[in-house]
């Protein structure tokens, strides 16, 4: 499927050596301001190429708005976005059109639809992740209107951890670090691995302030179940924590349970959420990306005939997508919340005789 959401819903579209890429955003009401600066500043946070630490491919990413705004407005229909490819070289994959590239979704893409389009790496390649930001940047629009922030930021490079998360300081990091303590020492091991023709995976922690109390549908539709699920529909993402993640399990329940005063909550370990539904703290999610399998050594592998052969590769690759996934991560967090938000409006009587009874005054 490539559909996302239920009140506020995002298709994505295209390849990543096609013609475009883009996104169809629905649900998003009327009236809502579409700032279509700030709409591009998101992409151009996102697109490759603006150090040595990121893939050599430039492309600008400018984004088109096709319908569903006027004069600055959305006009509650659905709006359609489009971002032309324009330094795609589809040569550079010529050696490697039969053969599939370890780590990489060709040999199940191939095997589920039986169309080798081996042009970099199609609908499964990290490009198609602009349009999502596109998307999520309508989200974030929304979310600043109800006063909810969505930030984020590295804090493990190639198993090098950060422990300070100073979101402020990653907004001007290279590598959109959270600790600036280690971002020299995550910066060289991304620099080492790149001159061994080789990659490194990270961790990205992500979270959201301002989120009111009662935003998640139980039992099938957790906000921290969503959560986790867009995480995991990043490109490379391999786990999700929430709150404490894996760390929970090693506490007693008395170090686990975040107590209750009247002033709130006394800890988050928890990471915002109760019963899969927002209890007005900080939203904490942390998502683990792979190591970029487009690697430039020489790897065992087979082809579509299903004969041993070795897979080199040319072309240009991040070494480390966990860089530009922390842009992805906030869209996808923005996206969930806000069809949270609206899935939550009518979950009250008062909240519907509030709207009606005042539009028949």
């Amino acid at each position: 499927m490539n559909t996302f959401g239920r009140r506020l819903t995002l298709a994505t579209f295209g390849e990543s050596h096609g013609k475009a890429i883009g996104c169809i955003i629905d649900g998003v009401p009327a009236g809502l301001t579409i700032n279509e600066a700030y709409i591009q500043s998101e992409l151009d946070r996102r697109k490759p190429g603006k150090s040595n630490l990121e893939t050599g491919r430039k492309e600008e990413d400018r984004v088109e708005i096709l319908s569903g705004t006027f004069e600055g407005l959305s006009t509650g229909t659905p709006i359609a976005m489009v971002i032309f490819n324009t330094d795609q070289k589809s040569k550079d994959y010529d050696a490697i059109k039969s053969l599939f590239r370890p780590g990489h979704a060709d040999f199940t893409y191939f095997h589920k639809y039986g169309v080798r389009d081996y042009r970099g790496g199609g609908r499964s390649s990290a490009r198609e992740t602009a349009a999502r930001v596109a998307g999520g940047a309508i989200a974030k629009l929304m979310l600043r209107e109800l006063g909810v922030e969505i930030m984020s930021g590295l804090c493990e490079v190639d198993g090098i951890v950060g422990q300070k998360r100073d979101f402020v300081h990653a907004k001007t990091s290279k590598l959109y670090a959270l600790d600036p303590d280690m971002e020299s020492s995550q910066e060289k091991a991304i620099l080492h691995a790149k001159g061994k023709h080789d990659s490194v995976g990270g961790v990205v922690l992500t979270q959201a302030v301002g989120v009111p109390i009662g935003w998640g549908e139980p039992l099938y539709y957790k906000l921290d179940a969503m959560l986790a699920d867009a995480m995991m529909g990043i490109n490379a993402a391999k786990a999700v924590e929430i709150g404490d993640g894996i760390i929970a399990p090693r506490h007693k329940g008395s170090q686990n349970n975040d107590p209750i005063r009247t002033t709130g909550f006394a800890s988050n370990h928890a990471g915002g959420m109760l019963g899969g539904i927002s209890n007005g703290q900080t939203i904490i999610v942390k998502t683990h990306f792979k190591p970029t399998p487009s690697i430039f050594q020489p790897q065992e592998t087979i082809d579509i005939h299903n004969n041993d052969t070795i897979c080199s590769l040319t072309g240009r690759h991040d070494p480390c997508v966990a860089i530009r996934g922390t842009v992805v991560c906030e869209a996808m967090m923005a996206l969930v919340l806000a069809d949270m938000a609206l899935l939550n409006m009518g979950r009250k009587m008062e909240h519907l005789t509030m709207l009606y009874k005042n539009t028949k005054e």
